[in-house]
């Protein structure tokens, strides 16, 4: 597709604590009372700080992104083959194993079914939304950003999608969104800890800077006229995807910031499909293209 083609086109371009945290506490939290020493500012993390789930846990150790503190395991599974490798792995990073009664971790699960492992872990790190927008001769940026998903197995979805189709970076908003929870790291199924996220006051404001940094903005949305599969060549640019919330979409002004808005076809009685799904659809026909211009 060229840039001519629909669509409005872009503007002038260019290129703390230490230890086990109990469940539930965000490690790095201080003391009632306590204040933040003069001169410093706390380094922005993304949560997550409970992880539960075999494959959330097993990422976690192989991806060695952050310190893990000590890992929980119900005693019926102790060396078992259904953790052997969480095993071995913890004892090659030196990260403390807990067996406890199944009925004591699922009391400290933050998720549905943790599968009887839970581990306790430093802040996922935030990513700068600056760092998405920089070059790499040969590379031009696949972002995603999200517009107000509340669900977390919805965003532990689309975030294990965009690391199977190589996304370089996921962008939310700090309001009215959901960030990084146990459900969410397990959905993920580990991607939380590949996955660079950025989170923005206002995506509104984010998409304005993503656009003036010569990268196209593309919403998803189901009352658009133009198909997805019609992206062409411009899927192998330097873009950034949209999805908006579950149910309403994308909001007014979000998709005011969009230089165009394309649209899954739907054959069936269904008019759309769950955002996750259609998250998992989009990022892989832009990844198909990527691959083909590569």
């Amino acid at each position: 597709m060229s840039r001519g083609r629909g669509g409005r086109p872009p503007r002038s371009r260019g290129a703390g604590r230490t230890g086990p945290v109990k469940p539930g506490q965000r490690a790095g939290a201080r003391a009632r009372g306590s204040k933040e020493p003069s001169g410093r500012s706390a380094p922005k993390t993304l949560g997550g700080e409970q992880v539960e789930g075999r494959q959330a846990v097993r990422e976690l150790l192989i991806a060695q992104r952050r310190k893990v503190h000590e890992i929980w395991i119900s005693g019926d599974l102790q060396h078992s083959d259904a953790v052997d490798d969480i095993e071995a792995l913890a004892a090659a990073n030196r990260v403390p194993i807990a067996y406890v009664a199944r009925k004591k971790l699922e009391a400290a699960a933050r998720s549905e079914a943790p599968q009887g492992v839970l581990a306790r872990a430093a802040s996922l790190p935030e990513a700068d939304l600056a760092t998405f927008l920089r070059r790499t001769p040969g590379r031009p940026p696949f972002l995603v950003a999200i517009d107000g998903v509340t669900d977390p197995g919805n965003l532990g979805a689309i975030l294990r999608s965009c690391d199977g189709a190589g996304a370089d970076g996921v962008i939310v908003p700090r309001h009215r969104a959901v960030h990084v929870t146990p459900t969410v790291a397990k959905a993920a199924a580990g991607a939380v800890e590949h996955v660079p996220i950025a989170v923005v006051p206002g995506l509104p404001a984010a998409l304005a800077r993503i656009r003036e940094a010569g990268i196209w903005v593309v919403g998803l949305d189901d009352a658009a006229d133009r198909s997805l599969f019609e992206l062409g060549d411009l899927a192998a640019e330097a873009i950034c995807l949209v999805l908006g919330a579950e149910g309403p979409g994308l909001s007014r002004l979000v998709r005011e910031r969009c230089d165009l808005t394309v649209s899954i076809p739907m054959r069936g009685r269904l008019s759309s499909l769950n955002v996750s799904t259609a998250a998992a659809l989009a990022v892989y026909e832009i990844a198909r293209h990527r691959r083909i211009a590569g």
